[in-house]
């Protein structure tokens, strides 16, 4: 399949977990992909086993969470392939702890990827797409967006932030040919639980999450390229997907 041949692409938050799998299938049907992250170790491997399986991969060692890098990388790709058509904003932060004794650091790590970094890329992707007639951009959220639990304050009301700003994006980016989707996620078996900065909160959302099986990354990945391969007219909105057994 090569439904994304000539295309390019930049997927953020790509060493790992959902950007490292939508990568990979991006890739295989035809896209040049640019994978962001900071970890440039596995950024490079990643990149290796695309283009061993015959596709094409570039790395861009990035944090996004600074704004100016987000918009930096954006306009970096567009200028050298004089175009971008897919712009996925995958990476995020899930640094959960109880409210009144979360340290600001991981609060701002929260609201500087989640939000301030996404809207950054967003906003550079808009004048190279529109100057192509089109493109796409994804943007990953989470049912945490409205399943609001003690603890997830913060990150809750950043996944709220990135489905009302994309919907409102949504709406202004139409008349440019650009389309924009949300990509809600239940659990997904990837790292970013692994940062939840609350021993307790972590505790209580594994046992949780031990009743039933979760998501993969490949589960998303597929989700966000079914979406990025409609054809032009086609407008997915939003795209909610949960593990069978998670009851909220």
């Amino acid at each position: 399949m090569a439904e994304l041949e000539g295309k390019v692409a930049i997927v953020t938050g790509a060493s790992s977990g959902i950007g490292e799998a939508t990568v990979m299938q991006l890739a295989a049907r035809g896209a040049t992909v640019v994978a962001a992250a900071r970890r440039a170790d596995r950024l490079e491997a990643l990149a290796a086993r695309v283009v061993a399986a015959g596709g094409r991969c570039e790395t861009a060692v990035s944090d996004l969470a600074d704004a100016e890098a987000a918009r930096a990388l954006v306009q970096g790709v567009a200028t050298r392939h004089r175009r971008l058509d897919l712009l996925v904003n995958n990476a995020g932060a899930m640094r959960n702890a109880f409210l009144a004794g979360a340290a600001p650091a991981d609060l701002d790590a929260m609201l500087d990827l989640n939000v301030r970094g996404l809207i950054a890329a967003c906003q550079a992707a808009l004048s190279p797409m529109r100057e192509s007639g089109g493109g796409h951009i994804v943007n990953v959220a989470s049912v945490a967006a409205w399943l609001c639990t003690p603890g997830a304050a913060t990150y809750s009301a950043t996944k709220a932030a990135v489905r009302a700003f994309s919907e409102a994006l949504r709406k202004e980016a139409i008349r440019f040919g650009i389309r924009v989707t949300v990509i809600s996620p239940g659990v997904v078996a990837t790292e970013l639980t692994d940062h939840i900065a609350d021993a307790r909160i972590r505790s209580a959302y594994l046992q949780w999450t031990e009743g039933f099986e979760p998501l993969q990354s490949e589960d998303v990945a597929d989700a966000i390229v079914w979406a990025a391969t409609r054809p032009a007219r086609v407008g997915v909105n939003e795209i909610v997907l949960r593990p069978l057994g998670q009851d909220r």
